[in-house]
């Protein structure tokens, strides 16, 4: 085989490894948002109250919490590829069982196994992409997951909007609205089966031959240097009992993930996806999906232009830009629910909102936490960094409905400005730039950060 058709197959198996574990971040963001379009179909043909309907969206969220803390261990153990090939088969059953739901409580068990499938792959797919990606390019590699997020969410609206307008009654529609994520669920786990381990994994378990094989493979200038990097960094870890994951060894990078992961969720974003229909509805518009696909369209755009800053102007620039734009895009959106400026006003500022998030806390969000950590405890050090991301986001969901209903539609936003803030202030004091940096040196430049 002539160099250049070996360095074809090389790109080849590495945009298809990438890309594969991105297609868990569209599943990701399909299941996240195709709630949106069935929340007042859900409360109608359960007879849910506020509360039981805030139950019903974040059942998922648990599930998800649950997944996220406890994906970490058999991801180290036996490999992110492996356990993301189970997640795909929750993926179907979530999907198909939402779809056949007899009542209420089947629904919320078939969501809360969907969740399991999103914790767990919102930790093992930047994972599994970080530790295959040169560190020149890892931030905009693994943004392709979060990229492949926003395309699910838009897909998610997009066929809402389409099972609406195809589907005749509201009970079928709901059910289609939700069982449509099957089938990309069923590709991801045929996908899977073509695609490598990841080689640092592979070195971690003493497969040396395997992990050099993968290097190659994927088109690694100097494999067997690359792998002594790998093998020296793991020496390191396990002579200073680097093994486990310690806050007293792990301590700046697990502050730092949790942290991160924190400040995504008080932007609002999940909540405001969840109820975009309802938000809408309480600010006098009339039904319609049209303004979700709009604000999806939105978040696609402004993710690709993230994706193409992250690895140029770094994460802790684009965290701090991002901050005061949502800050300044979710105060006014509270103004314009409270009545203090014209109404329209609402989408402008939701799309400013998107725009500002996808290119800050959106973009970086599973980049930093699939980096900060070392080999020997990434995957344990994601989970507590996505553990933190969904049990906000869950409590958010119901809490969003409980705000909602006994003190404004203006009061969350008025709180999520505030917190964006916050996060300006903690950015610019705490957070180092971990752009350019090798995974093997990530640790070394925590530690003397």
């Amino acid at each position: 085989m002539s160099k250049i058709a070996a360095s074809r197959n090389a790109r080849m198996l590495f945009v298809q490894a990438a890309g594969t574990a991105a297609l868990a971040g569209l599943l990701f963001g399909f299941d996240t948002a195709v709630i949106s379009g069935v929340t007042q179909p859900l409360a109608t043909h359960f007879a849910l109250s506020p509360l039981a309907l805030g139950t019903t969206v974040s059942a998922a969220l648990w599930g998800t919490l649950v997944g996220a803390m406890t994906a970490g261990s058999p991801g180290d153990r036996y490999g992110a590829r492996r356990v993301l090939g189970v997640l795909a088969l929750f993926y179907v059953v979530s999907g198909c069982g939402s779809a056949l739901a007899w009542d209420w409580g089947s629904l919320l068990a078939f969501r809360f196994i969907g969740g399991l499938a999103i914790g767990g792959s919102s930790v093992l797919a930047p994972v599994y992409i970080a530790e295959i990606a040169p560190a020149a390019r890892r931030g905009m590699l693994v943004g392709m997951f979060q990229l492949a997020i926003v395309v699910g969410i838009l897909a998610a609206y997009v066929s809402n909007a389409a099972v609406t307008a195809l589907v005749p009654t509201a009970d079928m529609a709901w059910r289609w609205k939700l069982g449509v994520a099957a089938a990309p669920a069923l590709l991801f786990l045929l996908l899977l089966l073509r695609i490598p381990d990841s080689p640092r994994w592979l070195a971690a378990k003493g497969r040396d031959a395997a992990a050099l094989a993968v290097l190659a493979a994927i088109g690694d200038p100097a494999p067997a240097q690359e792998l002594a990097a790998i093998r020296a960094s793991l020496a390191d870890d396990r002579t200073a009992g680097g093994q486990r994951l310690r806050w007293s060894r792990h301590k700046r990078p697990i502050l730092l993930a949790m942290l991160v992961a924190a400040f995504n969720q008080l932007s609002g974003i999940n909540a405001i996806l969840y109820y975009l229909n309802q938000i809408f509805a309480d600010a006098g518009f009339r039904a319609s999906d049209l303004p979700a696909i709009g604000i999806g369209v939105a978040n696609l755009l402004f993710t690709l232009v993230g994706m193409a800053l992250i690895d140029r102007v770094g994460r802790k620039t684009l965290l701090l830009a991002g901050a005061g734009g949502t800050a300044l895009c979710l105060g006014a959106a509270s103004a314009a629910l409270s009545g203090l400026i014209d109404r329209a006003l609402l989408l402008p500022a939701l799309v400013g909102f998107i725009a500002c998030f996808a290119t800050s806390q959106g973009a970086v969000i599973w980049v930093y936490i699939s980096e900060v950590f070392p080999t020997a405890v990434r995957a344990r050090g994601a989970a507590l960094g996505s553990g933190t991301h969904w049990l906000l986001n869950a409590l958010i969901a119901i809490g969003f409905q409980w705000a909602v209903a006994h003190l404004s539609p203006a009061a969350p936003f008025g709180l999520f400005a505030g917190m964006m803030v916050v996060q300006l202030i903690v950015v610019a004091l705490f957070f180092p730039e971990t752009r350019g940096v090798s995974l093997e040196d990530m640790h070394h430049r925590l530690e003397t950060a």
